[in-house]
């Protein structure tokens, strides 16, 4: 007992599991900050819009690299019932999202993003913005948090703690981190709820991720249906 007590106390807070999910997220908030830094030095925004596709490029690196690691993304199984409910709730947020958009639900204002040159629409940007969006920012956050923080919060052994056991701290401060890492708070804790609630009942990461790349496709096509660019 003595031994496997210094064997838990000797345990490296952040294993390489946690790692594998926190770097693909840090490379993603690296070109936030780049983008922020080029624009206080005069950089215009149409200049910065390529960023966004180096930025989703390095992401996809990263988890390409780490891919050994995401072990419950394996079993891509989930039930048809589940699939469903998965749906409904990704439509939800995506009501949800667009309308908790009062002043006082928001932080700041957003950069935006206008795929638009000479007045015309550069497909091509937005089909990579919706891409990103929609298939790889969903991958990327739910395995940071969910499958991570919010279990790690709980316990450092993050992967050996079952989805369903996740206590109230773990899903609360997940909630409002997540909600603040967006311009509208509110919204955003919205949806860190709704994604939390898929994957703590569902026990599979591709409950959130599913509902989460619904919010972000179905998003990114009313941005563009009408021209609400800031919501990007």
């Amino acid at each position: 007992m003595a031994d496997a007590g210094r064997g838990a106390a000797d345990a490296p807070l952040l294993n390489r599991a946690a790692w594998a999910r926190i770097l693909p997220f840090l490379t993603y908030l690296f070109f936030l900050l780049v983008a922020d830094l080029l624009a206080r030095f005069g950089w215009h925004a149409d200049d910065l819009r390529w960023l966004y596709a180096v930025k989703i490029g390095a992401v996809m690196l990263m988890l390409f690299l780490f891919r050994k690691h995401y072990t419950e993304l394996y079993d891509a199984s989930l039930g048809a019932r589940a699939a469903i409910v998965a749906l409904v709730t990704g439509a939800v947020v995506l009501v949800l999202w667009i309308s908790l958009d009062a002043d006082w639900m928001a932080v700041g204002s957003a950069p935006g993003f206008k795929p638009v040159t000479d007045g015309r629409i550069d497909w091509l940007m937005v089909a990579v913005r919706i891409f990103g969006a929609a298939l790889v920012v969903p991958v990327m956050e739910e395995l940071f948090w969910r499958s991570f923080l919010m279990r790690w919060i709980e316990t450092p052994d993050f992967e050996r703690l079952d989805p369903s056991q996740v206590k109230w701290k773990g899903f609360a401060i997940t909630v409002l981190l997540f909600g603040f890492e967006h311009n509208l708070w509110l919204a955003g804790m919205v949806a860190g709820a709704a994604y939390n609630l898929l994957y703590v009942r569902h026990r599979s990461l591709w409950s959130p991720i599913l509902a989460h790349a619904l919010t972000n496709g179905l998003l990114g096509v009313w941005i563009v249906y009408t021209g609400s660019w800031n919501y990007w």
